[in-house]
């Protein structure tokens, strides 16, 4: 094995380390020991003559030069993997591939579509985190990052994949009153909240621009749209939940759309990438899936379509 291809090895396991959280754990992807895995982190800092990581009986974190090492490796790697795509060729999709995406959309539509990319490409490994927290692109090392709503970081690439579309829902053992008729009338009800709450306010449009603002009591707030799902099944409230987490209860009549011509601001869905990387191929064909099957998910509206 050439001195080069030593280092390449010594900065893919340093790399492996830090995305797995424990040696143990980069050990076991590598199909290494856990010796070997740690005398490799240790040549490498021997090398660069730095720590490159705190470690202690329970945790492993990166120290200032390791996070610094950290996106140069990522660099390096990637530009040694275009290196190898444009001069060999690639006959069959291979590597590692890690998304983050959301919970609930993640486990319950996109999941499905992960798995039929990994039939098609068996020789894929892949890493499928669902966070529903903003994250930290670089430290986290992801290919990349599904996202509803706004993206923090205004230096990283961010492609729309569609717009969700969110009604004020309940159960109907909550209307005993009858039908909603208007947007204010929902200030009488109780209302379930998804944190954060846009202010403790729904904002409400219609297709033809009319616009109504409410302002309902907060019974209970949650930071869980599954546990906020299960809240309004049970009649504690109205709630703002999207139409593609739902479609299912609004077709069985366990939900109710109370308001059917008004709408909250649509969200939309992101798919995040790291500016003026390599894509290798895998990741081109995954967000090519994406772009295809996004839009049609129940619910969510492609972009081009979108208002």
């Amino acid at each position: 094995m050439s001195k080069s291809l030593d280092r390449l090895t010594l900065l893919q396991t340093f790399v492996r380390i830090a995305d797995a959280g424990s040696i143990s754990a980069a050990a076991r992807d590598l199909g290494l020991s856990q010796p070997s895995v740690s005398r490799q982190l240790a040549e490498l800092e021997s090398r660069f003559k730095a720590q490159l990581m705190q470690r202690t009986t329970h945790n492993l974190s990166l120290t200032a030069a390791g996070l610094e090492l950290l996106a140069d490796a990522r660099q390096l790697l990637e530009n040694w993997e275009a290196l190898e795509e444009k001069y060999f060729g690639v006959e069959t999709l291979q590597g590692r591939l890690k998304v983050v995406a959301p919970i609930a959309l993640g486990q319950l539509h996109l999941m499905d579509m992960l798995l039929q990319f990994q039939r098609q490409h068996p020789a894929l490994s892949l890493s499928w985190q669902l966070e529903d927290h903003d994250i930290r692109f670089a430290e986290v090392g992801c290919d990349c990052w599904i996202k509803i709503g706004p993206v923090p970081d205004k230096t990283l690439r961010a492609k729309p994949l569609g717009q969700v579309e969110r009604l004020v829902v309940a159960a109907p053992a909550l209307l005993t009153a009858g039908a909603v008729a208007h947007p204010h009338a929902l200030e009488t009800l109780p209302c379930i909240a998804l944190e954060p709450f846009e202010g403790g306010q729904i904002p409400l449009t219609t297709v033809q621009g009319e616009t109504s603002l409410v302002r309902p009591a907060v019974r209970m707030a949650t930071n869980n749209i599954f546990a906020l799902r299960k809240a309004a099944l049970s009649g504690l409230g109205i709630a703002v939940m999207p139409q593609w987490f739902i479609a299912e209860d609004l077709a069985q009549g366990r939900l109710i759309d109370l308001l059917p011509t008004w709408r909250a601001p649509q969200l939309t869905i992101h798919v995040i990438s790291s500016p003026g990387r390599y894509q290798p191929q895998r990741l081109t064909q995954f967000l090519q899936l994406l772009r295809q099957r996004v839009p049609q998910i129940p619910g969510i509206i492609g972009p081009e379509t979108s208002i």
